[in-house]
């Protein structure tokens, strides 16, 4: 059993792949070729922004994001303390000070009620984190944001697709960034990302940062870098995206499916009002999560964790950060358990993992920590 088959989707596409990556060896445009700016188009009216900006990976994406607000040494960005490594590392990779703040048990995203406690002064940015395929709250998020003056930018990454009260993940913030990672919703073949505003002046400085401070090669305005989106990468992107709205629809079934077979045994995700869930990963809570993750492993069943240890407990951030009591975060962290998850997986295969689940928990292997 697969716990991510990235091989039925991409022989699903097969026509539309071979078609797009024969284009680019053909007119041999690798860096910045024409299919970037009609990715860039359709990624945009995708998400219903005026600007998509792809870029070389959704950590750098969140990177230059922080550049194009100046955020800088001095300056503090708060983010969830339960979350891959990728929004804290860009706070420290442009000098300033990540700031720690817990989430919500349930839904697993940072927790809109302890968000304002966290700001001071030297707040410059907040980046939500749409973790395992579901956006935070964002009217109460927004409404923070707007009563400091503090920019949200949404870390997209793992909720591409996604929506809240019909608006698309992305472009819910100043900035959205996503990623598209092979295993992720919408994935290419190898690293990748995008950008998503609609401010004009914003779009313009980021463009310019991702290719080395210019849009123009005889004229560097900002110092930049290379964080280019290659040819290919956006070849493979088109030839899968007439695709992408019939794996959200499967992952939505499966995902849901899950939900009713596993509700009872262990602690299912929650999906927020107003919300869609793409399922990047499929992640349940139980206790004593190691010894079920054993179990099942002893079955042929593959299960992953996301995340072992919270962004606090990293040595890289032991005298590089700010944070409080982490009490969720930190649960989280000892509970978590995902489960085989994507748009291919066969009900068969599903009824496979719930049963061995459920023996596992019968069997005393695990108790599990109902909501």
């Amino acid at each position: 059993m697969l716990f991510i088959d990235l091989k039925t989707g991409r022989e699903r596409a097969k026509a539309e792949l071979d078609a797009r990556i024969a284009a680019v060896l053909e007119h041999g445009m690798f860096i910045m070729g024409p299919e970037i700016v009609e990715l860039e188009a359709k990624l945009a009216g995708y998400v219903g922004v005026k600007h998509a900006v792809s870029v070389s990976s959704g950590t750098h994406g969140l990177e230059l994001a922080l550049r194009a607000l100046g955020v800088g040494p001095g300056d503090e960005v708060v983010t969830p303390a339960f979350s891959w490594i990728s929004a804290a590392e860009v706070v420290r990779l442009v000098g300033a000070t990540p700031v720690f703040v817990d989430i919500e048990p349930g839904s697993f995203v940072l927790d809109a009620r302890r968000l304002e406690a966290s700001l001071t002064p030297a707040t410059k940015a907040i980046i939500p984190v749409s973790l395992f395929g579901q956006m935070p709250d964002f009217a109460a998020l927004g409404a923070v944001s707007a009563r400091h003056r503090v920019p949200l930018i949404e870390d997209a990454a793992q909720s591409f697709g996604a929506s809240q009260h019909g608006r698309k993940s992305g472009g819910v913030s100043l900035i959205g960034c996503t990623s598209f990672f092979p295993s992720k919703p919408l994935g290419c073949f190898g690293d990748g990302g995008a950008l998503f505003t609609d401010d004009d002046a914003l779009a313009t400085r980021l463009r310019a940062i991702r290719t080395h401070g210019s849009q123009d090669r005889k004229l560097h305005t900002v110092v930049g870098t290379n964080a280019r989106l290659d040819t290919l990468q956006a070849a493979v992107l088109l030839g899968k995206l007439p695709h992408f709205d019939e794996e959200l629809t499967l992952r939505a079934r499966i995902g849901a499916r899950y939900s009713e077979r596993l509700r009872g045994y262990c602690q299912v995700p929650e999906v927020s009002p107003g919300n869609t869930h793409v399922y990047a990963q499929y992640t349940i809570r139980l206790e004593n999560r190691d010894a079920v993750a054993t179990r099942l492993r002893e079955q042929g069943i593959p299960t992953a964790v996301y995340y072992a240890k919270c962004l606090h407990e990293q040595p890289v951030f032991a005298h590089h950060a700010r944070f409080g009591k982490l009490v969720e975060s930190e649960r989280a962290a000892s509970e978590v358990l995902s489960l085989p998850m994507h748009p291919y997986l066969t009900e068969a295969d599903q009824d496979r993992v719930v049963d061995a689940l459920k023996s596992a928990i019968a069997c005393g292997a695990v108790s599990s920590n109902l909501a």
